[in-house]
């Protein structure tokens, strides 16, 4: 290991040197421990009693070599302390962990699995100018073996089971929510304690292998959401590893997230180090087509509130870490879930930027669910917050995102929050999602979204698949299903996603109609899509379309085989003087490919 460039927060490598490795003749194991008084290996090669470790390199590192430890044993690190007090560890750099509440890693054998998704891996791609519809979920509440809440079924068992749904529905990228290890299920993940463990919750690192590669090997893409800002408090794992902060904050001030978690510190190179090696060990390892940061608007700010300054450190941590990311890996996909107004989230870091290739758009997010929340009289105050994101689009390059966070704690399903009674729901959620699929940028729906789910989501419990014995359900499905197609086969609505000649606005002056057009267009064809979110009929919409001819209609969320009342016709719409009449059912959208003159 280059230990200068540990020091320095400059290498995406440190796991290989640290943590457990096997070799012909057993294990070697290294762990950083600078504040250590002593160290002691515990595990099933020794019943559990103490090898001691030395203190190597600088005396900051702490090693030992155990002839009888082997592949799939069970260890932990027994750290004595400056100040007289013991705590048994798990391995920061452990590539596997037991089960909450048990906390010891694994010796893995990472070498073991081979990979058949060599064209895969050749032929990816960051989707810039390719369609990204991403299908988020929580592998263990999107099928489960039974009702009991830590029931899960493994790794391989869910490709079998996730594989064929994906691509029957039109998705051709899953976003999992932290396959890291944690120990808290309501945490989802998101306060780790193995930050290089898949968790064994579904199996094995093997286990995950198998997975992705069988995704690779049907076409489809496998994010993973990755947590570079702040840790899990238990004893075991990061928090106070060697007596001391060491990977976290010494001060509450800006130690402890909003979330109670530990905040990491990136001003120390080993931090950063640390995180960089993860992040690129997911990537390398198994093979994950990208990362999705979590809570990076609370890296850029000291805790997340731009009125407390920029953490100049946590951002040159950002930059570094994505700029090598891409170096290593070119075609792999850096998501930012960022909801501020920082500068620059995806220019590449040689312009000044953080090196994200996408920026969740929680504005467009946040104002679309708040526009279809309200009634039609309050949605013609309000025209404009369905305008107002392509204000500011160009300025980063955004990824539309109706993510988990939307579906619980008290915020209602994305289609309870519909305005209206159960049966209005539908026909706006229709047109709703057309909305969301005929905007710039790309696609990420959560789990459940496209069966009209009506009840939060719940970790400890599947999703209510029985939602599909009901029509309007059954409706919505086939809706959610074509309309994803859709997106995939019509290159107006991703080729040109962040070019200004990729979407103009036809008509975006209807405040009292609550009517919007506007056009996708890209070398191929030139795409029309037309909205009407009020409760009423309008007839007669003149549109104008210059240099047209006719319009053919490819998609209407008013037909009967989605819950409408029109009959699925694919009828054409004939341009005179540049300008066409159109026929608008309330709360509808439609689809037209444009025959230019």
């Amino acid at each position: 290991m280059d230990f200068y460039g540990f020091y320095t927060g400059k290498i995406f490598d440190a796991h290989q040197y640290l943590g457990a490795h096997l070799a012909k003749d057993g294990t070697t194991f290294c762990t950083f421990a600078p504040g250590a008084e002593r160290i002691a290996l515990i595990g099933e090669f020794n019943g559990w009693q103490e090898t001691g470790m030395e203190r190597v390199h600088d005396g900051h590192f702490w090693k030992c070599h155990v002839s009888d430890a082997a592949a799939g044993m069970m260890y932990k690190y027994r750290i004595y302390t400056k100040d007289g007090r013991c705590t048994d560890h798990c391995d920061p750099y452990g590539f596997g962990m037991e089960l909450r509440p048990a906390s010891a890693s694994f010796i893995r054998d990472m070498e073991h699995y081979q990979f058949q998704d060599k064209k895969w891996m050749q032929s990816r791609s960051d989707c810039k100018n390719k369609p990204l519809n991403i299908y988020e979920l929580h592998m263990g509440s999107f099928r489960k073996p039974s009702e009991q809440a830590d029931d899960w079924h493994t790794y391989e068992e869910m490709a079998d089971i996730l594989i064929p749904y994906v691509k029957e529905n039109g998705y051709n990228y899953l976003e999992i929510m932290p396959l890291n290890e944690y120990p808290c299920d309501e945490s989802w993940g998101y306060q780790s304690t193995g930050f290089f463990s898949p968790t064994s919750r579904y199996g094995t690192a093997d286990g995950l292998k198998a997975f992705i590669d069988a995704c690779h090997q049907n076409q489809i893409g496998v994010i993973m959401d990755f947590v570079p800002v702040h840790f899990a408090l238990d004893d075991y794992a990061l928090a106070s590893y060697d007596g001391t902060a060491l990977y976290e904050y010494p001060h509450n001030a800006v130690g402890v997230s909003e979330w109670g978690s530990c905040n990491f510190m990136h001003s120390r190179g080993e931090v950063r180090s640390f995180l960089q090696s993860a992040a690129n060990y997911w990537l390398t390892e198994y093979h994950m087509d990208g990362l999705r940061m979590d809570a990076i608007s609370r890296a850029i700010y000291w805790q997340g509130d731009p009125g407390r300054g920029v953490n100049m450190n946590a951002v040159e941590f950002l930059k570094y870490m994505n700029q090598g990311l891409k170096m290593l890996h070119p075609q792999a996909i850096l998501a930012a879930e960022d909801s501020t107004s920082y500068p620059g989230v995806t220019k590449d870091v040689s312009a000044g930027g953080l090196g994200f290739d996408y920026k969740w758009d929680m504005g467009w997010m946040n104002d679309t669910l708040d526009y279809f929340r309200s009634d039609t009289q309050q949605r013609s105050s309000d025209y404009h917050k369905l305008t107002f994101s392509m204000m500011y689009y160009y300025d980063d390059q955004f990824l539309l995102p109706l993510s988990h966070d939307e579906v619980v704690h008290g915020k209602a399903t994305i289609l309870q929050k519909m305005n209206g009674d159960y049966p209005d729901k539908f026909p706006q959620a229709r047109a709703f999602y057309m909305y969301m699929y005929a905007h710039p940028g790309k696609k990420l729906n959560f789990m459940g979204n496209e069966i009209g789910h009506f009840r939060e989501w719940d970790e400890k419990r599947e999703q209510d698949w029985n939602l599909l014995d009901y029509p309007m359900h059954q409706d919505f499905h086939r809706f959610m299903t074509d309309l994803n197609h859709l997106y995939l086969e019509h290159p107006a609505l991703y080729e040109q996603d962040f070019d200004t000649e990729g979407f103009h606005w036809l008509d975006c002056h209807q405040e009292d109609k609550c009517i919007y057009a506007l056009e996708r267009l890209c070398q191929k064809e030139r795409l029309i899509a037309v909205f009407n979110f009020s409760n009423r009929e309008y007839p007669s919409y003149e549109l104008s379309v210059p240099d047209a001819e006719q319009l053919e209609l490819l998609l209407s969320s008013s037909w009967t085989c989605y819950g409408g009342d029109e009959e699925k016709t694919r009828t054409t719409a004939v341009v005179k003087k540049d300008t066409c009449v159109l026929a608008l059912k309330p709360f509808s959208a439609v689809y037209y490919l444009a025959d230019s003159k």
